[in-house]
């Protein structure tokens, strides 16, 4: 077998294969958000809010809460790195709160409440309390979370206040709506594998294999940089979109 050299200090720093999975990821939003801009303008109609479209949302939404999982064990497991947490969490806060923001003043009916880096942000802090705990228990945990809004619903969660926990019969309506039940039960699915991983192989230095392949490190670019991808990419699509929509009109 060919001896496949490994940079253990760009292991400790990146692995290539999370980066290229959470860059797959975020151009699939770029991808989505085309579609669901193209039917807002008027340009094609019955896509964005078909149920296979909706569906492939719904997988990225997915994908995303199952790398926070991931990501936590791979940072901090073997040692709680306190001030890059907060650091992070800092930055999702405030990106979270600028989409609300945004999203009220341009859709104040759909505003964007509570979203991807809104649970993304409450999956990280409540992902921590788990990452020493048993990961039979942290999965099973999980699977509670994803299946308890199945069978727990109230009216009295049907406001925007309470929307967000994810127990509303008919939550406001939300151009993305990501609420902590079930969607934050794939974080703690993805704590449980990756310390199941961790026990089973070296999986750091497996995953660092990965490092030397170009595609993947190329594919990875993306993921290092999905949040400001993720911050700038419908101003600029909708910038497009919306002028050649009035250009047509006219």
């Amino acid at each position: 077998m060919k001896h496949i050299k490994i940079n253990r200090e760009s292991i400790r720093h990146r692995l290539s294969l999370i980066d290229a999975i959470r860059g797959a990821a975020i151009i699939g939003v770029v991808i989505f958000h085309i579609v669901w801009d193209l039917e807002f303008a008027g340009f094609i109609s019955g896509v964005a809010f078909h149920t296979i479209w909706l569906t492939f949302g719904k997988i990225l939404a997915g994908t995303f809460m199952l790398l926070v999982g991931v990501s936590l064990v791979l940072a901090h497991h073997e040692k709680f790195k306190k001030t890059g947490f907060l650091k992070r969490l800092l930055i999702l806060s405030i990106a979270a709160a600028m989409i609300t923001i945004v999203t009220w003043y341009a859709f104040p009916g759909t505003f964007i409440y509570f979203g991807i880096l809104h649970a993304i942000a409450v999956a990280s802090v409540i992902g921590v309390f788990f990452l020493k705990v048993p990961y039979p228990v942290t999965f099973i945990a999980g699977i509670i979370v994803l299946a308890l809004p199945f069978f727990v619903s109230a009216t009295a969660f049907d406001t925007r206040w309470f929307a967000w926990i994810g127990f509303s019969e008919r939550p406001p309506q939300s151009n993305d709506f990501v609420p902590i039940f079930p969607w934050i039960g794939l974080t703690l699915i993805g704590i449980a594998i990756t310390l199941l991983m961790k026990e089973k192989f070296n999986l750091v230095e497996l995953l660092g294999r990965y490092n030397s392949i170009s595609y993947i490190t190329k594919l990875g670019w993306f993921g290092q940089h999905s949040l400001i991808i993720y911050l700038l990419h419908q101003p600029i699509l909708l910038a497009i979109i919306l002028p050649v929509s009035h250009l047509k009109l006219s």
